[in-house]
């Protein structure tokens, strides 16, 4: 029997849970699965549209015209987004939704793979430099020809829970890190305290999901959703379809906004594709998104992603990801391919590997903008 480093002496756990009934089932793409997919995410159906959606502000910088939305989802502070296409160009444009990551890193959203019109804060420079190759993609993206929207999600930037409603042990913990390790002189220590609280408070909110009947990964999935029917309202983006991009956390909500929105056209998850039985002792510490309650009862995690297959996917896997196991990653990839191949197109799917840690580089980029542009057409 496997020893996990994890659960020593709680190893056999495991394989309890196993006897009690199969773990990770095939679940094809269809419908069936796709209602299987919002019943155990929870926070799904009635209206979700946005709310009084307002233009806050236009801007014009480097190529790019943007313009500073804001809507609310019906429930806490009024989301706020940004929406980037080329400069001095009218004609409708492919749609699509940037989904920022989660990267223990809540104080912003949105701006950490976005430019507005201001300069960028210096720690938001090295963040882009260590994922991103230093670049703000989404405006890269809009520059190749598409109108990009970037919103905050829940308990990130505008919608982040503020530090004063947060509980005190949870502050507590935050403040005993900070003194522990100082932040490096790039980030401010208010930025620093807020994310390391916010870390400690993911758990409560979590908790909170699932008392009111729905999992942290729904809400965030709802919100992405109603993103996505505001960019669908917009008379510069054209068809019926839009696309949907993210890595590690946003490619986590690219996989659930694809998996439970009929109007998703194509999606690119990036740095955020394993089995679950991949993960198993060796990287659990993923946010509660990869995690929604009940689901390895009724599929795998590339299941989740493909069951709307073969709506176009493309998955991009760093084959040194220090989140995953290369055999998590491969077998995954193997496991989206079945997918596809259940249903009956198998060239809708397209796996890419990488070299190199956890990352959305501009090689990446590359490529990811071309499946874009040719799965949107």
């Amino acid at each position: 029997m496997p020893t996990y480093t994890h659960l020593g002496v709680f190893s056999d756990w495991v394989a309890a849970a196993q006897s009690r009934q199969p773990l990770y089932p095939f679940a094809p793409p269809g419908v069936e699965t796709q209602a299987r997919v919002r019943d155990v995410l929870g926070f799904c159906g009635g209206d979700e549209s946005p709310r009084d959606p307002a233009v806050d502000a236009r801007w014009e910088r480097d190529g790019v015209a943007g313009e500073l939305l804001s809507w609310s989802v019906g429930y806490g502070p009024r989301t706020q987004a940004v929406v980037l296409r080329p400069a001095g160009v009218t004609d409708p444009l492919p749609g699509v939704v940037a989904l920022h990551d989660h990267g223990g890193f809540k104080y912003y959203g949105k701006e950490k793979i976005a430019d507005g019109p201001d300069a960028t804060p210096p720690v938001l420079a090295a963040y882009r430099a260590k994922f991103y190759d230093g670049r703000a993609y989404p405006n890269d993206l809009a520059r190749a020809g598409f109108t990009v929207l970037v919103h905050d999600t829940f308990m990130w930037g505008s919608r982040a829970f503020p530090v004063e409603t947060m509980p005190m042990p949870v502050r507590d913990m935050a403040a005993a890190q900070l003194r522990m390790s100082p932040p490096e002189m790039v980030v401010p220590v208010e930025v620093e305290f807020y994310n390391l609280a916010a870390a400690h408070h993911e758990h409560w909110a979590a908790k909170y999901a699932n008392v009111l009947g729905a999992t942290l990964a729904g809400v965030v999935c709802y919100e992405d959703r109603v993103a996505a029917n505001y960019l669908l309202s917009r008379p510069d983006v054209r068809g019926q379809r839009i696309g949907c991009i993210g890595l590690s956390g946003g490619g986590n909500r690219a996989a659930m906004l694809n998996a439970t929105h009929d109007r998703m056209g194509s999606a690119v998850i990036v740095g955020q594709m394993s089995t679950y039985a991949g993960l198993l002792d060796h990287n659990m510490s993923h946010a509660w998104m990869l995690f929604p309650a009940g689901w390895a009862r009724y599929g795998d995690w590339p299941d989740l992603a493909a069951c709307r297959a073969p709506s176009p996917l493309l998955v991009q896997y760093d084959l040194g990801d220090d989140l995953f196991t290369e055999q998590g990653m491969r077998d995954a990839d193997w496991r989206l391919r079945a997918c596809f191949a259940a249903a009956g197109r198998p060239d809708g799917y397209s796996g890419e590997f990488y070299g190199g840690p956890h990352k959305f580089d501009r090689a990446m980029q590359a490529s990811a903008f071309e499946w874009l542009a040719r799965t949107l057409a």
